[in-house]
């Protein structure tokens, strides 16, 4: 019967690495006060007998999990994707991890996700855009733990926000669109309750208010390519086509733009399309899509951040603290000037 060998221990790292254990454990736990190549050496040694910390242990010891948890309503799609992306990219380089969950729209499992995060993470990354669940969000959120909110409408201040400016984002291409000619526009929406998908459709009602000329539609979306292209069909059952296409994102835009091309309809040669989002797909399929640019992984980075600085301070919360990104406008193939007659 083989003989379990003993597990590497921080003092076997210690040891080798010719260093206190005390210096050891700053290394591994990125704290400033190490010399860079004392640091190396640790991580070089640690790499190389294979030693990995007890997260329950030094957890006890220090008081601390390392960890970030992140309550998203979904994790499907690119936005998702590259939210996450940028959350864990600073997560990493700051030697943190990430314990994830979602609750696919379902209110009472966004409750059941933030309780579970208590006691098992140091800090809270929560979105929530659904504008029914305010309250609700606010009576389920750990009171004592550091919280940052992404893309959700919650405005008495009490915890820093991170968002989108989807109204002026929407506002921004409902005008290009009428500026470059298009006078009958469609705007596919997002999904009912969701608060990015309000604005977005409140900024397409507002420019086409603004304009006498502009005849606008709005057509029922779900912020999926199934939506999106079911909206492109509805659309093409009609007995003229839009001079414009504008979904609330790019998933729809993308689904949209599917439909029209297995109709033989040409994009953007007899009706432009547009989305908002600029995930990377957009770039890639044919025509590129015009869209607003939201830099996604940005997002995720800087709340993040703000979310170590918080935990760093042991602050719960900071009110009035966050960041509201505004969208800028990327023009691809997938729209083109229209002359007036």
């Amino acid at each position: 019967m083989a003989v379990a060998k003993p597990a590497i221990t921080i003092k076997d790292v210690a040891r080798e690495a010719k260093v206190s254990v005390a210096t050891v454990s700053r290394a591994l736990n990125g704290h400033e006060n190490v010399a860079e190549p004392v640091r190396q050496q640790v991580l070089e040694v640690a790499r190389r007998l294979r030693y990995a910390p007890h997260a329950a242990a030094r957890s006890l010891s220090s008081r601390s999990t390392q960890t970030i948890g992140l309550v998203l309503p979904d994790l499907h799609g690119e936005f998702f994707s590259e939210l996450m992306r940028g959350i864990d990219g600073v997560a990493r380089m700051h030697r943190w991890h990430l314990l994830v969950s979602s609750y696919h729209g379902d209110r009472e499992q966004q409750g059941v996700a933030l309780q579970a995060m208590r006691g098992r993470v140091d800090g809270l990354l929560v979105m929530s855009p659904y504008t029914a669940d305010a309250g609700f969000l606010m009576d389920n959120l750990p009171p004592a733990l550091p919280t940052v909110l992404i893309n959700t409408p919650v405005v008495d201040g009490q915890y820093p926000a991170f968002g989108i400016d989807d109204h002026a984002g929407a506002l921004a291409m409902t005008r290009y669109l009428l500026e470059s000619g298009h006078r009958r526009i469609a705007f596919i929406a997002g999904p009912d309750g969701n608060h990015d998908a309000g604005e977005r459709q409140r900024g397409f009602e507002d420019a086409m208010a603004a304009s006498a000329a502009a005849e606008g539609r709005v057509l029922a979306g779900g912020f999926d390519e199934a939506s999106g292209y079911a909206a492109g069909q509805a659309l093409l059952r009609e007995p003229r086509l839009p001079d414009a296409v504008f979904a609330a994102n790019d998933m729809m835009a993308l689904g949209c733009l599917y439909a029209f091309s297995q109709a033989g309809v040409r994009v953007p040669q007899q009706v432009a399309l547009a989305g908002f989002d600029d995930i990377p797909l957009a770039r890639f399929v044919h025509p590129s899509l015009t869209t607003m640019q939201v830099s996604i992984a940005d997002l995720g980075g800087r709340a993040t951040s703000h979310l170590l600085h918080l935990i760093d301070r042991d602050d719960a919360s900071e009110g009035g603290a966050g960041t509201t990104l505004v969208p800028r406008l990327i023009v691809r193939d997938s729209t083109s000037r229209r002359e007036v007659s």
